[in-house]
Formats: structure tokens, C-alpha cells, sequence
């Protein structure tokens, strides 16, 4: 007979059901549900993500295997394909991103933070995102192009902890640019992104949050100088320069002061230019918050 408990039950005692218990409640899903509830619902997809399930078909096998140990598992008395497949079409998703964040929270606080090389006394943030392909005569509903199907995956991790704090499913159409509408600023927080998030009104409205952005220059941003810094070339710093944008559209959306910074990478041996709205880290961080982000 078993005398401890299993590897999986281990894991799931970690996780504080009380707060799960308290956002289910909050959103009324248990009030009628007599034995398949929303933890057990919760512990099935856990359990199919760490064993690499890949289908509702293949979870349910690999569970069938363990049934005899539903109860040690945690996973409730009448776990079956139409159980699971009705609780998930039906039961609002919003209880499991709320209990994600939860979880973020918690692992943020406990996480050890000395990974990240780049030391510029505040929270830094790496925007970017992922295009998973679905097959289309499945999932009609995600047509991405002729012949493929797909989503986005949108994340922001928290480079100093490596965890992310926002994630957002969209359809693969959707241009990355988008994204920035839907995020929260810290004052004084820098987020790092690529090319494909410039816009320049959506950059004015981070700066007007007391946040700061650091991206890649486009190949035609029209910059006018107004004043250079001293630069040390060794560094691999070319010029460290203040000014404006200059072409009307783009002053426009950006009316304030901007830095551009370029920087040649011995290792690449490339040359790169950065744009940020921060004036007071050295150019040097600029360049290798991108680089390391």
C-alpha cells in the first residue's frame, strides 16, 4: 500500500485553494455542481500540461492510467472526456487568468533577482509575441492566411524574474502594435520592444505615463539633432543624440524630445540604432537593455 503521497499531489499543495475557492466563488461556477468542481476541472488540465497531453483524447488516456488514484491525485470521482469537455466549453475562463495572476504574483515575490546583466534601479519589462499554427480545417475559425491557420500569443515577462506578468491570446492577424493598448504602466518602469511596436502615438502615451520604452529605430525615422552627448567609442557607442522627430505625421503623434542612440556591436558586428525617452541612464544601458532584454 502507498504510504506517501504522489509526485503530482506534492506539486498541487503549493497551490492556495482557498484564494482559487475564493475567485470561484466570486464568479458563481460551483453553486450547482455536485462532484466534478472547478479545482478538479483546474488539477486535470495541470496535470495533461505537465505530462505534455497534447489533446483532450490524450489527457483522458493518460488519466484513465491513474483512475484507481483520482482520489490521492486530487482530481475528484467522475473525471471523463464529456466532464472535462463540458466544464471547459462552458465554465468561464476568466477563473483560471485570475488565478494565473495569483500565481505570477506569488512567484515573483520568491523568485531570486540577479539574473538580468542590466542595473537601471527599476522594473524592466520584454514585450513580444508568438505565432502558433493550428490546422485550418479544424480551426476555420483562426484563419491567418490562404492555407494556415493560427493565433498570437502576447506576452510581457518580467526580464529580472524571467516570469511573465501579462499574457493575451489574440487571432494571428492581429498586428503587435495593438497590444500596447491593452497594457498597465509603471511609472518609471522600462519596456523593451522591437520594431514591429513602433508608434509613435502609442510610444507618447507610455512617456505620458511616466514610463519608459526602448526599441529599435526604423530604417526611415527622419530624426533632427538638436544636441549631442559626450560618448566614449570604446565602448562601442558611436552617438548618444537629443532631439525631434521631423516629419509631420510623426511630430505630430511624438512632440517631445527623443534620444537616438547607436551603438555597433563587436560580437554581431553590426551596427544598431535605439530610440528611448529616457534621458538619464548612460547610452551604454540603452544599447544593452535591448541586447540583453
Amino acid at each position: 500500500m502507498n504510504q506517501g503521497k504522489y509526485i503530482f499531489a506534492q506539486l498541487t499543495v503549493f497551490l492556495p485553494q482557498r484564494v482559487f475557492d475564493r475567485i470561484v466563488e466570486k464568479h458563481e461556477v460551483n453553486k450547482y455542481v455536485k462532484s466534478f468542481t472547478c479545482w478538479n476541472q483546474m488539477l486535470c488540465m495541470l496535470f495533461g500540461q505537465l505530462s505534455s497531453k497534447d489533446s483532450m483524447r490524450d489527457l483522458i488516456l493518460g488519466l484513465e492510467a491513474h483512475s484507481s488514484k483520482f482520489y490521492h491525485l486530487g482530481l475528484g470521482s467522475n473525471v471523463s472526456r464529456r466532464n472535462l469537455g463540458t466544464a471547459n466549453e462552458r465554465r468561464s475562463f476568466k477563473i483560471f487568468e485570475e488565478f494565473a495572476y495569483v500565481l505570477i504574483a506569488k512567484a515573483s515575490e520568491g523568485r531570486y533577482k540577479s539574473d538580468f546583466e542590466v542595473d537601471v534601479g527599476s522594473k524592466t519589462y520584454a514585450l513580444d509575441s508568438s505565432t502558433i499554427d493550428l490546422c485550418l480545417n479544424m480551426f476555420k475559425w483562426a484563419s491567418f492566411r490562404k492555407h494556415k491557420a493560427g493565433v498570437k500569443l502576447h506576452t510581457v515577462l518580467d526580464v529580472d524574474t524571467q516570469i511573465p506578468t501579462f499574457i493575451y491570446i489574440s487571432e494571428a492577424k492581429l498586428h503587435d502594435v495593438n497590444i500596447l493598448d491593452l497594457l498597465h504602466y509603471e511609472k518609471g518602469s522600462f519596456y523593451l520592444v522591437d520594431k514591429a511596436y513602433i508608434d509613435y502615438k502609442r510610444l507618447h502615451f507610455i512617456n505620458a505615463k511616466g514610463a519608459f520604452f526602448v526599441t529599435r529605430a526604423k530604417s526611415n525615422m527622419r530624426f533632427k539633432r538638436m544636441y549631442s552627448r559626450e560618448v566614449d567609442k570604446a565602448s562601442g557607442i558611436i552617438y548618444d543624440q537629443i532631439g525631434k522627430l521631423e516629419t509631420y505625421k510623426s511630430s505630430r503623434d511624438y512632440p517631445g524630445k527623443i534620444r537616438r542612440v547607436k551603438y555597433f556591436d563587436q560580437e554581431k558586428g553590426k551596427k544598431f540604432i535605439f530610440i528611448t525617452n529616457n534621458m538619464e541612464i548612460s547610452a551604454l544601458d540603452v544599447a544593452m537593455l535591448y541586447k540583453k532584454r
